[in-house]
């Protein structure tokens, strides 16, 4: 199997990233991210793309892949609906067309978030701009599309990109309710 992870160099991105390389059913791994990532690994391979609209501009280097784990993304926090809507409706969905356009037979697996909501009309903005993400990449044409709604995610072994005060909140949720979170890596084994 050869597969694309996107957002490596953050958190989740790079827990399932590790899994990956680690699975002999993998047998290559291709990281699109905007910045560099220290990783390295004989199944590695690296594109650099500062902008994930223009995907075609690479339409050959990701040709003859089977899935796609989508774990870039960004905190609303902070942000205007504008420009969260720019970053996780209208970049995902010009990057996964371009891989479904080149990868027929590709199964993309979306990573979300809890309580995201899939009828696009309730208060909580990035909820329904995470819920229109994924009903447009659901009528896209791949083998099978996944959306991924992750609670809390701690980091598991060899990972870097780990925020110590994220973990420490996720860790109290977790005392309180112990399925509120998982490791990262669980997510490039379902």
């Amino acid at each position: 199997m050869k597969v694309i992870v996107t957002g490596a160099t953050g958190m989740l991105g790079e827990g399932v990233l590790l899994e990956c390389l680690q699975n002999p059913a993998v047998q290559q791994v291709l990281i699109i991210n905007r910045k560099p990532s220290p990783v390295k690994h004989p199944k590695l391979t690296k594109l650099l793309v500062s902008d994930f609209t223009r995907l075609n501009d690479f339409a050959d280097a990701v040709k003859g892949y089977d899935a796609c784990f989508y774990c870039a993304g960004i905190s609303s926090v902070g942000m205007k609906e504008e420009k969260y809507n720019h970053i996780t409706y209208v970049t995902t969905l010009a990057f996964a067309k371009t891989l479904v356009e080149q990868n027929k037979e590709m199964v993309f697996c979306f990573v979300s978030g809890s309580h995201t909501d899939s009828t696009e009309k309730g208060k909580v903005m990035w909820a329904r701009v995470k819920g229109k993400t994924e009903n447009a990449l659901m009528a896209l044409p791949f083998k099978a599309e996944y959306n991924f709604r992750p609670g809390g995610m701690l980091t598991t072994a060899g990972q870097k990109n780990g925020k110590a005060i994220y973990y420490f909140i996720v860790k109290l949720i977790g005392f309180f309710s112990p399925k509120a979170y998982s490791p990262c890596n669980r997510l490039a084994r379902l």
